[in-house]
């Protein structure tokens, strides 16, 4: 099959491998048809891998939405844990953060807390920020409650000296002078 023509005339094999590569070659059609099969593999498995588990997040992440009501613990995309305080209407709701009311659209609501952190850590998790919370308050109050410290003095800055005349001012003052 690698055999340069001439050689092959020469041993009396070049219609032999004429006539065995077009009967080995597919035709036009057939060549069309397993290069869209191919495709066609191809595009169900970019279905199957990206397309479908990404439909199946986005109404996984609807349903966590439309179950959301006052008093659930929520984590934001950008990181807020906080408490469902309202639901404005389908688009807004008010949570509060650590005292702080905020107004965020529904969908930057990445997950419930229970979600977002691990079962075994999650009860943990909500005793100690109870007693972290406390502790902050404690301290707020303390350092309300405290005299304040008077202000260090601050130094003056030292006086310039007045600018120095330039030449041009110089030689209008010499002239008037000697008039």
């Amino acid at each position: 099959m690698f055999i340069s023509k001439a050689y092959a005339q020469a041993e009396g094999l070049a219609t032999d491998m004429v006539n065995e590569t077009a009967i080995d070659a597919p035709s036009a059609g057939e060549a069309f048809m397993m290069n869209m099969g191919l495709i066609a593999v191809l595009v169900l498995l970019f279905y199957v891998l990206m397309i479908r588990p990404q439909q199946k997040r986005m109404k996984e992440h609807s349903a966590m939405l439309s179950e959301l009501k006052k008093g659930t613990k929520i984590v934001t995309q950008g990181g807020l844990v906080g408490v469902v305080e309202k639901i404005v209407n389908d688009h807004e709701m008010t949570i509060k953060v650590e005292g702080t009311t905020l107004t965020i659209l529904r969908s930057s609501v990445m997950s419930t807390y229970s979600e977002a952190i691990p079962s075994a850590t999650a009860a943990n998790d909500d005793t100690l920020s109870k007693v972290d919370t406390k502790k902050v308050a404690e301290k707020t109050a303390a350092v309300e409650k405290a005299p304040a410290k008077k202000a260090a003095a601050k130094k003056t800055p030292a006086k310039k000296a007045p600018a120095k005349k330039t030449a041009s001012t110089k030689t209008t003052t010499a002239k008037k002078t000697k008039k």
